[in-house]
């Protein structure tokens, strides 16, 4: 995989500069700077060597030698964070497409949605489980400027009960032990093993599934699948090694668990229920809703795509869309901006950015900064992106209009900087 790989980089640097070369002066209409202050006026923002030197009030001329960006008739602001994000694959395979396909058609697949993610506007992906070696590659080659993408945080496989979410299932016997990914444990001992495993690999992050899923074949409920005790063996050894933990939950008790075991975020969270919500409250756990998932399982239900046990499960889960994130926002749990991109088509990730005015009740402030400065402190990069700012990588965006009065605004995003460099 790494041979070939090496000749897709080769064919597409050719088209993607390897660095920004200089000063980039770009003039803005206006300025959010953070999601939450008041738009600044007419302004000039100086980026070299991928970060954000200054913004200053009004156009200032560019230097001689400086790249000049026009974007006077545009809102400039930070770069969107997408936190659930599946680049490695599209929607609606069968599920028996894992026996024939390579790990070279997900790196394929993934240099071209990591393209389209960044052209909409989201300058920054957490990629909750993709295969090692795919996400290692993606990642560095956006990171160093030879193909064009969003920069890229990955936990590699996530981590599984044998027989779990997450898990292969569904072939014979032979066949789940080709396909094994070696990402499931039992008990806290030999969880903790997988953990320190994917640490040494360098996985950004750790994701778990607490619980049942909804488009793995088996049929035995959304709720809790990890024990207590192996949930804290993993957020423990996490956060030892600097790790963050995200957890795929659907069910109240896994939901539960999950939180009390200290993980930083809740994928999904379908049917949170008061006690989910408030062990998530009590133990500062973010929310990340993927209400998209849920349009791009009801877009391919009764076509066929779906075997009837997953069926089942997508009929049980579209009753309730929406509807735990509404309960968590009043509530005051954290919200963060997270899709499911790869169970709906990439590129279309700004689509729940309305879902949570007009389905979760947030303001679209709200919205924004759940996309920008909460995603961005969940991720530990606080300093790093989410804002505008002198010292910040140039991560940044424009748009049409205001998107802190109408979130709608995103939909349709004209300019793109990842690094200092532009995304063509």
């Amino acid at each position: 995989m790494h041979r070939l790989f090496s000749i897709f980089i080769l064919l597409f640097a050719a088209t993607t500069a390897s660095a920004q070369e200089g000063t980039t002066i770009i003039h803005a209409g206006r300025v959010i700077t953070e999601a939450g202050t008041p738009a600044r006026g007419a302004a000039t923002i100086a980026v070299r060597d991928g970060r954000i030197v200054s913004i200053a009030d009004g156009h200032v001329a560019p230097t001689d030698g400086a790249t000049l960006v026009d974007l006077s008739g545009h809102t400039v602001l930070p770069g969107l964070i997408e936190m659930h994000s599946h680049l490695g694959g599209d929607p609606g395979g069968d599920y028996r497409d894992e026996a024939v396909e390579t790990t070279e058609w997900s790196v394929i697949l993934g240099i071209r949605n990591m393209a389209t993610t960044a052209r909409a506007g989201f300058t920054t992906v957490r990629v909750p489980g993709i295969g090692n070696d795919v996400g290692q590659a993606l990642s560095r080659a956006t990171a160093e400027g030879r193909l064009p993408g969003p920069r890229i945080l990955t936990s590699g496989h996530g981590l599984s009960i044998i027989g779990g979410h997450g898990d292969v299932s569904g072939f014979r016997e032979d066949v789940l032990e080709v396909l094994d990914g070696h990402n499931t444990c039992t008990g806290p001992v030999e969880c903790a093993v997988r953990v320190r495993e994917a640490g040494r690999r360098g996985s950004d992050f750790i994701k778990i599934t607490a619980t049942g899923g909804v488009l793995s074949q088996q049929a035995r409920g959304l709720d809790q699948h990890f024990t207590d005790e192996e949930m804290r063996a993993i957020v423990t050894s996490a956060h030892s090694l600097g790790m963050h933990v995200a957890a795929h939950a659907h069910g109240p008790r896994g939901i539960e668990a999950a939180a009390r075991a200290g993980v930083d975020s809740i994928e999904h969270g379908t049917f949170a229920d008061a006690a989910a919500l408030r062990a998530m409250q009590e133990n500062g756990t973010a929310f990340v809703p993927t209400l998209m998932a849920y349009t791009g399982i009801r877009e391919r239900l009764g076509t066929g795509v779906y075997t009837p046990q997953v069926e089942a499960k997508i009929r049980e889960t579209l009753s309730v869309v929406g509807q735990a994130a509404r309960r968590a926002h009043a509530q005051g749990v954290t919200i963060v901006f997270g899709t499911d991109a790869g169970v709906f088509e990439h590129g279309r990730n700004a689509e729940e950015l309305a879902m949570y005015v007009d389905l979760v009740g947030m303001t679209p402030t709200e919205v924004l900064r759940s996309a920008t400065v909460d995603a961005a402190e969940l991720l530990g990069l606080e300093n790093e992106i989410g804002r505008l700012a002198p010292g910040y990588s140039a991560d940044l965006i424009a748009v049409t209009g205001d998107p802190q009065a109408d979130i709608g605004a995103l939909g349709d995003v004209d300019y793109v900087m990842v690094r200092g460099r532009a995304i063509e």
